[in-house]
């Protein structure tokens, strides 16, 4: 049988990783700079991390919701401490784009109403209603189009804001803390204040995707902390579980619950849970929160020497570093030939810098080092 062939892949096969590095079958060694979307985020192989789970696998890996599970709300109390949301609720779910869906979902519960607002550049997933609000129409087919109404407008312009949010058929906007895939654009905080003030003014859902912007890596433990704002809901995913499947919401307690309004066979799973709890006691025990704001401006300030960046996006560990020119050649020659992973984006001139938000400042500047070589080598051909 063969596999239904839709990821373009590099012919490297890693079997073994710790820390920030990876090594293939040939035992190569590689500097992991995008772990995997953003998704490992206490480091490979953690010794926190993979005794939690040996620990629990030996009780019980999984039983569905139909019964009690501490585990849940141990993690529950553990993000209501870090992430400042403490009278906020938990859903747990499995993916990002199953946390979207359910956010979308509790929107049109609450105001009955079904209209979204989302913005150009915008990636929430490949579900239902996550990919209709994702601005990325080559992944949205037939039957997913027109079935969920929506307007994408522009990040940052506020003529457009006012103008869209001026009706009462809407019940949500959905924007990410940091895009991701769009190419590492932000709100400003000019802009996001304006959004959650207007959006309270018409009651209407503010949903923040921060499902590769959450978890420490933005520097704050949810990007849009930098600008001091609430979010209706917000939606986690990606380092969560440092590579195992765990997504979930945080949701304002002024959303009504009843039972069987949402619901998941695997979400918040005992071994899920065992994975999310590890990384969010080892966020806070290793301070990786304050190490990513710190280690994201050394090496912003070693970029910002370099002639050939045009500019340098986001905020931590979540990174792009943007050229005048297609990105895609200098990602392959740091893969090829200094054996470093970085990330493509939307944006072809843009390269994604999604480490672990462990990693050190001996560890991470040899990428500047390694920039220089391609750029210059580039230069002379």
């Amino acid at each position: 049988m063969k596999m239904f062939d839709v990821y373009p892949r590099y012919p490297i096969n890693i079997v073994k990783s710790k820390g920030v590095y990876l090594w293939d079958d040939k035992d190569q060694k590689y500097l992991d700079l995008y772990g995997g979307h953003g998704v490992i985020s206490i480091g490979h192989a953690h010794p926190a991390y993979l005794s939690a789970i040996q620990k629990q696998i030996k009780k019980i890996g999984f039983y569905s919701n139909s019964i009690e599970i501490p585990l849940q709300q141990e993690f529950a109390d553990l993000l209501s401490d870090l992430s400042s949301y403490d009278s906020y609720r938990l859903f747990l779910c499995n993916s990002g784009s199953e946390a979207n869906e359910n956010a979308l979902k509790l929107a049109s519960f609450h105001s009955g109403k079904k209209k979204v607002i989302a913005f150009k550049n915008s990636f929430h997933g490949r579900t239902s209603a996550s990919v209709n609000v994702t601005n990325q129409p080559n992944i949205s087919a037939p039957i997913n189009k027109e079935q969920f109404p929506v307007d994408f407008i522009e990040l940052n312009n506020e003529i457009q804001l006012f103008d869209k949010l001026n009706t009462d058929d809407i019940c949500a906007v959905i924007i990410e803390g940091i895009q991701g895939v769009g190419g590492l654009d932000m709100a400003s905080e000019t802009y996001l204040k304006l959004l959650s003030n207007l959006c309270i003014e018409k009651g209407i859902v503010l949903i923040i995707d921060e499902i590769q912007s959450g978890f420490g890596r933005s520097g704050k433990f949810f990007a849009h902390q930098h600008t001091g704002i609430k979010a209706d809901i917000i939606t986690m995913a990606k380092g969560m579980g440092n590579g195992f499947p765990v997504a979930g919401l945080l949701i304002n307690p002024a959303i009504k619950v009843k039972h069987g309004m949402l619901g998941t066979t695997f979400g918040g799973n005992h071994l899920a849970c065992a994975a999310g709890i590890s990384v969010v006691k080892t966020l806070r025990k290793e301070k990786l929160i304050e190490n990513a704001e710190k280690i994201g401006k050394l090496l912003v300030n070693e970029l910002k020497k370099i002639p050939s960046i045009k500019q340098i996006k986001g905020k931590g560990l979540m990174l792009g570093v943007e050229f005048e020119f297609a990105a895609k050649p200098i990602l392959e020659r740091l893969l090829i030939e200094h054996h470093i992973f970085t990330g493509s984006s939307a944006n072809p001139n843009l390269l994604r810098i999604l480490p672990p938000l462990s990693i050190t400042y001996e560890e991470i500047k040899v990428f500047p080092e390694a920039l220089k070589s391609v750029l210059k080598s580039m230069k002379q051909e």
